[in-house]
């Protein structure tokens, strides 16, 4: 009998992998700025690998809802991801600088999977009535590493140097690897899910009354003893109230090739010819089966989309996360200059990252206790207003001021990447699940890529100015959360309570939660 996977090897192997991918960024700004000596390098470094995560998330995401093992999947990209660190440490200093950003560019692809593609596997570790429990311990996870990851990068830059902080990263993202490979397999979707979900339900005929006819088992019944000698009927009607129904048609015209004759050989244009799997009409070889799925392939890379565009509530928060995420890879792009000018070192900036780490970890683990404090779209926008204040402390240039700055920063972002699971679980369906995690990582992870981008040269030139962006960005967040109406229409569809009820609620008729 196989052993449950439990919800301690997620947790443990998602603190691996994101504590890995929250080293790599500032042990690559480290190493970035160790050998160019300027911070838009390093910044220029830093987007390289988080920008090219908006063609990889959709993609990633497609193919995390087509598998039916997504582990073993995750286990791939977090093997991409690892020699693609190791592949950007060995060309620094020995390769032409955009050779390396080039080489960063193909690594992040596979960022996505160890942010939402991780994340979307959650309901199938746990049950529903466990799901907000084990979704606030999934944010936590992110403020563990976020806490470990820029500490260890600082503290090893310090004692061996940047290169080693990176190469700690890559031992970091392996250690995740079993976690992954072992997830367990995607169940199948239940005919009422899949209806659910979009596809149509099976037509039965209808019957006088408004009754339909008993479904028939696929297997015929022998004969009873008495009724051996009478020869069997062609067709069968099903039986209905009054003993009136529609025929059903005969098992031949049902199912004409497990009735034809392999030794007769059909001429072209034949039904039955044209019938047999592989064989179309158009082509041979099953080459319009690899069409079918080409383009299967290509809607489901819009599938995400539409989903994240359509339901207003996942727009605004998608939306908003989104912009707060340009503003925190602008503070992050000038996390080494203000360890330099204001601490006294650039490899003492990674400790200012994790101070937030602290905070955010203490409020979230807050909000796991209460979770029906807030509701999540106020979490969202509030969040994004106190990141802008901290920000616009932090250009102060006093280390205590900037200290309680980054505390403040991590109260609100741990709380606001919680608020964001907690609607992305609710409203994306099961089918697209995987689509709407892995794309609305891609989208944030593009957005902090611009951030840390437009705040290097700015930076450089004027240290304050670009913090002071950093702040108007983030406090964009809570305007661009209230630009989407929010859908007040009961839908149909009915989901389990957020919070692990028992009880069902319909979709869209409340933002509370």
């Amino acid at each position: 009998m196989r052993k449950r996977y439990s919800l301690r090897r997620y947790l443990v192997g998602a603190v691996a992998a994101r504590a890995g991918d929250e080293m790599a960024g500032p042990a690559l700004m480290l190493a970035g700025f160790a050998v160019a000596g300027s911070s838009v390098e390093a910044s220029s470094l830093l987007a390289g690998i988080t920008l090219s995560a908006a063609v990889g998330g959709p993609l990633l995401g497609a193919l995390l809802d087509r598998a039916a093992r997504p582990g073993r999947l995750l286990a791939g990209a977090l093997v991409l991801y690892a020699t693609g660190l190791g592949a950007i440490l060995a060309g620094l200093g020995r390769l032409p600088f955009a050779v390396t950003v080039l080489i960063a560019a193909v690594t992040g692809l596979a960022g996505p999977a160890l942010s939402g593609g991780w994340t979307a596997q959650l309901p199938g570790v746990v049950p529903g009535d466990r799901l907000a429990r084990a979704n606030a311990l999934d944010a936590m996870t992110f403020s563990a590493a976020a806490l470990t990851g820029p500490a260890l990068a600082g503290g090893v830059a310090e004692a061996a140097g940047a290169p080693w902080a990176v190469a700690a990263s890559v031992m970091l993202v392996a250690l995740a690897l079993p976690a992954a490979w072992t997830l367990p397999a995607r169940s199948p979707v239940r005919p009422a899910r899949a209806r659910e979900e979009g596809a149509a339900p099976p037509v039965r005929p209808a019957c006088p009354g408004g009754t339909g006819p008993p479904e028939r088992s696929s297997r015929a019944r022998p004969p009873e003893p008495s009724a051996r000698a009478r020869p069997p009927k062609r067709s069968a009607r099903p039986v209905c109230p009054g003993g009136t129904g529609p025929p059903e048609p005969p098992a031949r015209e049902r199912e004409p090739e497990r009735y034809a004759r392999p030794d007769v050989v059909k001429p072209p244009g034949h039904p039955a010819r044209e019938r047999q799997p592989g064989r179309s009409a158009r082509t041979r070889g099953g080459r319009g089966d690899r069409g079918t799925r080409t383009a299967s392939m290509a809607g489901d890379l819009l599938a995400g989309v539409r989903i994240i565009v359509a339901r207003p509530a996942l727009a605004r928060a998608t939306l908003a996360s989104t912009v707060s995420c340009v503003a925190q890879g602008m503070l992050t792009a000038c996390v080494p200059l203000l360890g330099e000018r204001v601490l006294g070192g650039a490899g003492r900036g990674a400790a200012l990252l994790s101070c937030a780490a602290v905070s955010a970890l203490l409020a979230t683990a807050v909000l796991a206790r209460f979770p029906r404090a807030l509701a999540p779209g106020t979490i969202i926008w509030a969040g994004a207003l106190v990141q802008a204040a901290a920000l616009a402390s932090a250009a102060t240039g006093s280390p205590l001021v900037l200290v309680v700055a980054f505390l403040a920063t991590g109260c609100a972002e741990g709380p606001q990447l919680a608020a964001l699971f907690t609607v992305r679980h609710r409203e994306a369906p099961e089918r697209l699940r995987g689509q709407v995690f892995t794309t609305g990582a891609s989208v944030k992870i593009t957005g902090f890529a611009v951030g840390a981008a437009t705040a290097g040269p700015l930076a450089t030139r004027s240290l304050p100015a670009a913090l002071l962006l950093a702040a108007a960005v983030a406090a964009a967040a809570a305007p661009a959360y209230f630009a989407i109406r929010a859908d007040r229409r009961p839908h149909l569809r009915t989901e389990p309570h957020p919070t692990g009820s028992p009880g069902c609620r319909p979709t869209g008729c409340s933002d509370r939660y």
